[in-house]
């Protein structure tokens, strides 16, 4: 080997290395840029605040679907996207979520179920009652017990 080609490649080498130092900077300074981008996002939407109050979920029309909730804090107005599923229709609203116990048996008097309900979580700072009691029509028809599923007990 000469000393020319020895020469020709250690400086080969220390361009590649110096390639590969520039490139993984390019990529350190392109993440950072996208992290301050986020949070200047953030900022934008966002708000100082944090004493905000909620209102009630107010559907775009008829009782139930999507709709909005207005907010505010101090002299600050929000509008949220919500949602009010058509299937409920309860007195205590879609804000107030409660875990309900079993329903009891059926009333002879009234032809009624009832169970109540704790509690569990005020979404938007909702007005939620502690204990709620639901009612239902006693079914009329006797549940018989299901039927053996197919491919069960066949030899």
């Amino acid at each position: 080997m000469t000393l020319a080609f020895l020469a020709a490649n250690s400086r080969s080498r220390m361009q590649v290395r110096g390639l590969l130092l520039l490139l993984a900077l390019i990529l350190l300074a392109a993440t950072a840029e996208a992290g301050k981008n986020k949070k200047e996002k953030a900022k934008k939407d966002g708000s100082e605040c944090e004493d905000w109050r909620w209102g009630p979920c107010v559907p775009n029309s008829k009782d139930c679907g999507l709709g909005y909730r207005e907010g505010t804090c101090k002299d600050e107005s929000k509008k949220l996207k919500c949602k009010i599923p058509c299937n409920w229709k309860k007195k205590f609203g879609a804000d107030c979520k409660y875990k309900f116990e079993s329903w009891g048996g059926c009333s002879a008097q009234t032809g009624v179920k009832t169970r109540s309900g704790i509690l569990k979580k005020a979404l938007y700072n909702a007005q939620c009652e502690e204990i709620v009691y639901v009612t239902k029509p006693c079914s009329s028809k006797i549940k018989s017990k299901s039927k053996a599923k197919k491919g069960k007990g066949k030899d």
